[in-house]
């Protein structure tokens, strides 16, 4: 049995802050269930915005030569994706817009050129979101999002972990319940098999 490698892509522009940490939950439970991770802080990566000259529907590159250039090819290797952004209006923070838009060459990829990477193994993909408000649709826009930007990778959804109501730096370490929660999602995400959110 080898080795379930998940890749993890956190959009928040604080360092330790409120998303992170639950990403590190997750982390840990990824450990204890026998798996491996790798976290990508976004806002340290030099990433532009997709400029939609359509330059990637000719041959499947961007033709923006950035950091995104590194993590095209992380992406195709993935097992596993998480995408995690605090909420910001609703959405997703600019950063991790800035990455999923610059995904558009993968789109272009699967949909215009036929060029699916057919992987022999399932690859699914999961979101993490943290809000400092409760409302009820707080994050029904992120889901979305990821949802259509995973798709785009070649990665099926398998589902989410959000957390409501933690705002200021560090305030989600008054939730363990929350943070216990993040570290069994890691563990299902290597053991199990593909929908962890339910």
């Amino acid at each position: 049995m080898h080795t379930i490698n998940v890749l993890i892509f956190s959009g928040s522009p604080r360092k330790n802050g409120n998303t992170e940490i639950l990403v590190q939950n997750i982390m840990a439970g990824i450990a204890e269930a026998g798996g491996a991770s790798e976290l990508i802080r976004l806002a340290e990566k030099k990433i532009h915005p997709c400029i939609g000259c359509g330059g990637c529907e000719e041959e499947g590159n961007c033709v923006i030569n950035d950091d995104m250039q590194d993590l095209y090819p992380k992406i195709t290797a993935a097992q596993r994706i998480i995408i995690a952004s605090p909420i910001y209006f609703y959405g997703v923070t600019a950063q991790t817009k800035a990455f999923i838009d610059r995904c558009q060459t993968m789109w272009s990829r699967k949909y215009i050129l036929n060029m699916r990477s057919r992987p022999t193994v399932p690859r699914v993909g999961y979101f993490v979101g943290v809000a400092a408000t409760k409302g009820e649709r707080v994050f029904e826009g992120a889901i979305l999002t990821v949802q259509y930007a995973l798709d785009a990778m070649d990665f099926s959804y398998g589902g989410e972990l959000v957390v409501r109501g933690a705002d200021k730096k560090g305030a989600i370490r008054a939730f363990p319940e929350e943070l216990a929660r993040a570290a069994r999602f890691g563990a299902a995400i290597v053991e199990s098999r593909q929908d962890v959110s339910r």
